[in-house]
């Protein structure tokens, strides 16, 4: 409570910046880092041979996700969803993908994903544990709108997950070569 005196002003009106309510409201939802489903922890991978990459979509790992916040009377409305995935591959390079990925069918063959792919070019083996240490970090974009004050906008908010691929050499011998004298 505040004494204002007759004649006077009294203090301002507390500002309300939707943004931050926005972020209250973004930091209440259960955004997470991509679910990987490939490359698996349990596979071995063929250095030359297309590596597919993918994540399991859900709610929490690529959204969409909404959730409000109210301050001062001002209620925002938020919603969240991936927009890119951008694998860093543990070799020293990074791909960046716009989806999931699309699962790898044995139909396919030994082509490249059409959409989140990846190439080795060297085994794992002197790499710590064997395994070339990767990490998928995934881009949220939210939207926000605040109605009442005729607002809105965007940001983004990243969540990491790490992953781990085996990758070995695979030599083959010719065994039906014919002798030579």
């Amino acid at each position: 409570m505040v004494f204002v005196p007759n004649g006077e002003d009294g203090p301002a009106a507390p500002t309300i910046d939707p943004e931050l309510v926005a972020r209250r409201a973004a930091a209440s939802m259960r955004l997470e880092g991509p679910q990987v489903a490939s490359p698996r922890a349990a596979g071995t991978y063929v250095v030359g041979m297309p590596m597919w990459m993918w994540a399991t979509p859900s709610s929490t790992t690529f959204g969409p996700a909404s959730a409000s916040a109210t301050a001062g009377g001002v209620t925002v409305t938020a919603t969240a969803k991936v927009t890119s995935v951008r694998w860093a591959m543990g070799d020293g390079t990074t791909v960046t993908c716009r989806g999931p990925g699309t699962p790898y069918a044995k139909s396919r063959g030994k082509a490249m994903s059409p959409d989140c792919g990846h190439l080795y070019e060297r085994p794992s083996s002197e790499q710590p544990e064997g395994r070339y240490q990767g990490t998928a970090t995934a881009t949220w974009t939210i939207t926000w709108s605040a109605p009442a004050l005729n607002d809105g906008g965007q940001f983004t908010e990243t969540r990491a997950s790490e992953f781990t691929a085996d990758v070995r050499e695979v030599q083959v011998v010719n065994t039906d070569c014919p002798a030579r004298p």
